[in-house]
């Protein structure tokens, strides 16, 4: 058993250093990925990473699990306390700012078959969790097509916020927001 004085998910160190993972791995991708970098770019030294991280395999591993945790994370953040029609405008929110300032997604660039791998583990979960919010009779066909469209822009990136934000929603059949003035 662990002697771990506070939770492994929690230390700062550790999120610090998968961070760092995500930045380092958005510009080498998953096979020039270098501890010594990740090391750097998280302000550690070496035997500090490979106290957390005893090999690449463990930093990866670990790094996936981190990584799903942060998007949902930020999806629980997003929507907390919000009706059920605002929780899903806030999730397609996050989804389009998770894409747009997500330093990992540039590994599409790099290893586009590493990432399609992850992809097709991640659409069944992200469609899931979806259908809960989409109301109606077609939310499973509504909630394939917002996961979709969301993959098809983070494989070919978009640099306009507003027009993926608006393809999401009506892919989840929600009109947006009426316009103040």
């Amino acid at each position: 058993m662990d002697d771990l004085t506070e939770p492994e998910i929690d230390n700062p160190t550790r999120e610090r250093i998968l961070n760092a993972a995500a930045e380092v791995l958005g510009r080498r991708g998953t096979t020039k990925l270098s501890l010594s970098d990740v090391a750097h770019q998280a302000g550690v030294s070496r035997p500090t990473l490979y106290r957390w991280f005893g090999s690449k395999r463990d930093l990866l591993d670990a790094f996936v699990v981190w990584e799903r945790e942060y998007y949902e994370r930020a999806v629980a953040e997003a929507s907390a306390g919000l009706a059920r029609y605002d929780r899903l405008d806030a999730t397609l929110r996050t989804i389009v700012a998770y894409q747009q300032s997500y330093p990992g997604l540039r590994m599409v660039d790099i290893e586009p078959e590493h990432v399609i791998a992850r992809l097709s583990a991640f659409i069944p979960l992200m469609r899931q969790r979806l259908e809960r919010l989409i109301p109606g009779p077609d939310a499973a066909t509504a909630a394939a097509t917002v996961a979709r469209v969301a993959m098809a822009h983070y494989l070919v990136r978009s640099d306009d916020a507003d027009q993926f934000l608006a393809q999401l929603r009506h892919a989840a059949g929600i009109k947006p927001p009426r316009a103040e003035g």
